[in-house]
């Protein structure tokens, strides 16, 4: 079931016109909650965005990659308190690969808009265009955005023969990992 989920991941930016019910967005939260975090600090908080003037004001954050979240039902922003701990990143991180594999699992389509370390049209970050949308309190961090929605249209999973299987090393680097033939 997991690898059916890992290999029908794909990266959707256009949405239907349609809602996410509240009992998948309780689905997407309750796998976001459930990710593994380091030493169990938790450092993240998550807002859910359903708003679609607010949206549509995130999706102003930086110039570039964010648009399509005007366009989606949901916006998943992932915040963290970097004093909470020191590899908040991380940990937000593998919460928002949480909520994209969820998301998969219902049918739904989901894009990463990366946040921490972009920056504005104006050259400030994007994390001080968003904050104000959300009164976010100054001490978090925003590492993400995820959008999330119904596709506009099926997209296929990326074809295993397209995975760089070269990137996989054995023992040392250079020394090229033999993969078994799949079947």
């Amino acid at each position: 079931m997991f690898e059916e989920l890992i290999q029908k991941r794909r990266s959707i930016r256009r949405f239907q016109d349609r809602s996410v019910e509240p009992e998948k967005i309780d689905r997407l939260m309750e796998a976001a909650l459930r990710a593994p975090s380091s030493r169990s600090l938790n450092p993240w908080e998550f807002v859910v965005v359903d708003d679609r003037a607010l949206l549509t004001s995130l999706a102003a954050c930086k110039p570039h990659g964010a648009s399509f979240l005007a366009s989606a039902p949901l916006g998943i922003v992932v915040c963290a308190d970097p004093a909470r701990c020191d590899v908040w990143v991380e940990d937000c991180s593998i919460a928002v690969t949480f909520v994209q594999l969820m998301a998969v699992s219902l049918d739904l389509g989901s894009c990463w808009i990366q946040v921490r370390k972009r920056e504005h049209a104006s050259g400030r970050p994007a994390r001080d265009e968003i904050a104000p949308h959300l009164a976010l309190p100054g001490h978090l961090e925003v590492a993400a955005i995820v959008a999330v929605g119904y596709p506009e249209r099926p997209k296929v999973g990326h074809a295993r023969d397209t995975l760089l299987f070269d990137r996989v090393h054995f023992n040392r680097f250079g020394t090229p990992y033999r993969f078994e033939p799949k079947a």
